[in-house]
């Protein structure tokens, strides 16, 4: 009878965790390091990891295959669009998309994770091990050595005995600053993009009224755009909002100027007027919590041979800004199963068809999301920006096959990201040249409308 293969991981985030379910629904016996503690007792720290997650249709396809869709069930909030909060405390809502099904579901990072594990641990062949930090790996042999021991503060030395987990390939699922790329990378002419933001994030919590009653509508993405400065808020089962603090971190009203916590709470009240009234504490927050980066991560080698592979942040590390980051990295489970499938004897030519599916429409994913910033930050308030969004969903249900937003593609549907950007620039090229042809926008939705149905029995 053929030995199993085995399979180790190295990260335990939500990447490692889901492709641990779907490794051993084939049969592979799955071991699991992770440097942090089992997310089913830690609490999450401020500003590590803590934006909150929006699941749409790429992570809730990955999960649904893998039956795992149901028992996030109450654990959801789901939203419908986007809540503006203007300067004058008034309040405006944008649709996400024409159809009942084209929602975001809101759920906090460490209550997916915890499910996640919960369901790998019901395989025989999974092993979780937390707490181990990763201090090599050796693709050539195929093992990981860890140390269960904190690293030291300050001296960074390593305190505790090391032990070293052997198997048949490795996959890094270690995040934006994987310990398994740098490996896999060394002594290979393999390139690599680290990308920062000159912007960073603090985390605030808009707590429920004394009554357990929302503060503010709960079914929607709360965002609060300001020049120089931006909150997300995504909503919880508890009816808290969770709300991501974005300023510049140098330079003037940035983090580095704001250190003081008052001056802090000033200037947010000045920027986003009605922050204050749902966080009374808002200058404690501020002082609380840390500020946390951003990076995008692109590189040219996901993979080596057939002795290990990159999924998620390690190899496509994107901005939080279109809410792809976890659907694109549960996509990339899927779809590297669907390739073990079509190579069973082959684990090298499928992990060379995984990267030759993902890194394009990855790359693509990034450009996006850095670009919805600019969207979020600046052009949610703009008349035309709102002129222009109703006329794509006013086409999209004159034509809902001919026609689609760009972002129902990204997040209401499984379109490669790649595929979707392609079809949108040639939806704003016919547009542009109907209005500009008309004279005037209105007369050129008519245009676009008869040029449409030209189009009927075909897509774009």
């Amino acid at each position: 009878m053929p030995r199993c293969q085995r399979a180790l991981i190295v990260g335990a985030g939500l990447s490692g965790s889901l492709l641990a379910v779907y490794l051993a629904r084939r049969g592979y016996e799955v071991t699991v390091v992770e440097r942090r503690g089992d997310p089913r007792g830690a609490v999450s720290s401020g500003g590590d990891r803590s934006i909150n997650l929006g699941m749409s249709a790429r992570g809730i396809r990955a999960l649904h295959r893998v039956g795992l869709w149901d028992a996030l069930a109450g654990r959801l909030v789901v939203m419908r669009g986007r809540m503006i909060h203007r300067p004058d405390r008034t309040l405006a809502f944008q649709a996400y998309g024409t159809r009942p099904d084209e929602v975001l579901h809101s759920i906090r990072r460490n209550e997916l994770n915890a499910v996640l594990v919960d369901n790998a641990e019901k395989y025989a062949g999974v092993r979780f091990h937390f707490g181990q930090r990763c201090v090599s790996v050796d693709t050539a042999n195929v093992t990981v050595t860890v140390t269960d021991a904190e690293t030291g503060a300050e001296t960074g030395a390593e305190t505790g005995a090391t032990r070293t987990h052997h198997g048949d390939f490795i996959v890094g699922a270690d995040g934006a600053f994987s310990a398994v790329r740098q490996q896999l990378h060394r002594g290979r002419p393999a390139s690599l993009r680290r990308e920062f933001i000159d912007w960073g994030y603090k985390e605030l919590t808009i707590p429920a009224n004394d009554d357990g009653s929302a503060r503010t509508p709960i079914e929607a993405l709360h965002l609060w755009p300001s020049d120089g400065g931006l909150v997300v808020g995504h909503p919880n089962i508890d009816n808290s909002i969770t709300c991501t603090l974005l300023l510049p971190l140098e330079g003037a009203s940035s983090f580095a100027t704001l250190s003081d916590p008052r001056s802090a709470a000033a200037f947010l009240a000045a920027r986003f007027p009605d922050l204050p009234e749902l966080i009374p504490d808002l200058a404690a927050q501020y002082d609380a919590h840390p500020v946390a980066h951003l990076v995008t991560i692109r590189t040219d080698t996901w993979h080596d041979r057939d002795r290990a592979v990159l999924v998620g942040d390690a190899c496509h590390a994107v901005t939080p800004f279109y809410g792809q980051g976890m659907n694109a990295a549960f996509e990339d489970c899927l779809v590297l199963d669907e390739c073990l499938h079509r190579h069973p004897d082959d684990r090298a030519a499928a992990f060379a068809e995984f990267q030759g599916l993902r890194r394009a429409h990855t790359d693509v994913l990034a450009d996006l999301s850095m670009r919805n910033f600019v969207e979020l930050r600046d052009r949610v308030r703009s008349p035309w920006h709102l002129a222009r969004s109703r006329a794509d969903l006013w086409l999209n249900r004159l034509f809902p096959t001919a026609w689609r937003p760009l972002y129902a593609m990204v997040s209401h549907s499984t379109t490669p990201y790649g595929d979707a950007l392609r079809r949108s620039r040639r939806q704003n090229a016919l547009l542009t040249s109907a209005v500009v042809g008309a004279g005037a926008v209105g007369a050129g939705a008519v245009a676009a409308t008869v040029a449409l149905r030209r189009m009927r029995k075909g897509t774009l």
